[in-house]
């Protein structure tokens, strides 16, 4: 059983009685119905569990229930010895986005305080969009991401006392011991290369094979594939999704890491905002992580981003490394001066920082250059600049000092993630460790 942060979230809103229905968001295949189906059971004398995609290709009992009184009788056919009282009953709604109608339901559901219930979609963005009644105020949307680094380690058997540690230190500003920097090094490392799908993670710690994890991650990918139109009837429409989420790695490659959008069609003239609901599609769906460009580091970041020069990056490291490298793993577990991994670096800081809630933005001027993050700090009011590197050139950052000298910017301090174990502080700019990234 993996540990995951988000069991405590619902395990708290499963005990609150709360009048809104919690809908647990995110791609598929990250673990929601797992750890929903896992403390559900924990709680709950009776447990109710209804796929809405299975429903859908079989049986379609709640395909017409648009109605309380109709959802009942749907529910009944299938565990009506399990409808007890509000008390003793859990509902899970899974893959809820199946069945659009039943958004509009949840105001009614949660009225009538019959049983307790708890969902999950897939693509709630997306669906969200095109219902009609959206129960403002009937729903609690909370969004889960495949494990991130802590996650990782509590999988492989990594202490509470040591992560405690590794948080001072962090705080501080203080190296951990050589001895310990390399294990946890070693640790991101094989995170690079396995990344926070459940199935992957469970296929490492039991057998180690390389072969297997790729196959799992390859599933995924192809799953993903297909999502990235399952809800679009415009055929058009579905190759330009797919199309996108295929150039994601190539365009990460690049020296801009930039989609350069001529190519999603090949063709000229073509802008950015040419392909928002595109783009928009593939965020929403939870299966890429968007990166808008600011010109203007200055606090709060959103009032200055731009979307004609966006980044998107893979949801999971581990289904990056695995289009990069196939089944060879010299490139993530040694230092290889041929291969350069920063794109990867930047794919698993990008998946570490939205788990933790930031929304991603990086620094783009044609003047001065760019810096790969900038997220929000809500007690400084202020930017704080993060530049990812994966190379010995970690000390060399123009950009970063240009920020930290001009007043108007308001930066306070910045830090450069790296390999190096050794944490210092030298003009504002803080030297740490790449992993210290789950700290933030």
């Amino acid at each position: 059983m993996l540990k995951r942060k988000i069991s405590k979230k619902i395990e708290e809103y499963l005990k609150s009685d709360s009048n809104k229905m919690l809908i647990v968001d995110g791609a598929r295949q990250i673990g929601k119905s797992y750890i929903i189906r896992y403390v559900g059971r924990k709680l709950f004398e009776n447990y109710i569990e209804i796929n809405m995609e299975d429903d859908k290709l079989n049986d379609r009992i709640f395909a017409d229930a648009n109605s309380v009184n109709k959802f009942y009788l749907a529910l009944s056919s299938v565990a009506g010895e399990k409808m007890k009282d509000r008390q003793s009953t859990l509902v899970f709604i899974d893959e809820i986005q199946a069945y659009p109608h039943l958004f509009t339901l949840v105001k009614f559901l949660m009225q009538d305080r019959r049983f307790t219930y708890i969902a999950s979609g897939s693509l709630l963005g997306v669906t969200l969009r095109k219902t009609q009644s959206i129960p403002i105020g009937s729903i609690q949307q909370i969004h889960m991401y495949p494990l991130d680094f802590e996650e990782f380690l509590w999988a492989n058997n990594v202490g509470e006392m040591l992560i405690e540690e590794m948080q001072r230190c962090f705080v501080a500003k203080e190296s951990l011991p050589e001895a310990i920097h390399k294990k946890i090094m070693g640790l991101f490392r094989q995170y690079l290369l396995v990344g926070g799908l459940p199935d992957a993670v469970n296929s490492f710690i039991a057998e180690h094979n390389i072969f297997n994890i790729r196959n799992i991650q390859n599933e995924v990918y192809e799953l993903y594939l297909e999502d990235a139109a399952k809800y679009e009837a415009d055929s058009n429409r579905k190759l330009k999704i797919q199309r996108i989420y295929k150039m994601i790695p190539s365009s990460l490659e690049s020296r801009k890491k930039r989609i350069v959008v001529k190519d999603i069609e090949d063709k000229a003239g073509k802008r950015s905002s040419d392909y928002q609901d595109e783009f928009d599609y593939l965020v929403s769906s939870g299966i890429a992580l968007e990166v808008d460009a600011i010109s203007q580091p200055t606090f709060p970041l959103i009032q200055n981003a731009g979307k004609n020069l966006l980044k998107l990056y893979v949801n999971d490291i581990g289904i990056f490394t695995g289009i990069l490298y196939h089944n060879n793993i010299k490139p993530l577990l040694e230092d290889m001066r041929s291969i350069n991994l920063g794109s990867v670096y930047e794919t698993a800081v990008a998946q570490e920082l939205k788990a933790h809630g930031h929304e991603l933005f990086y620094y783009d001027s044609k003047k001065n250059g760019e810096v790969d993050y900038l997220i929000n700090n809500y007690e400084s009011l202020s930017a704080i600049p993060l530049e990812v590197k994966s190379g010995k050139d970690y000390t060399v950052h123009s950009v970063l000092d240009r920020l930290l000298s001009v007043e108007d910017y308001a930066v306070k301090r910045a830090y450069v993630l790296s390999n190096e174990g050794n944490v210092s502080e030298k003009n504002g700019v803080t030297y740490m460790p790449v992993y210290n990234v789950m700290f933030f």
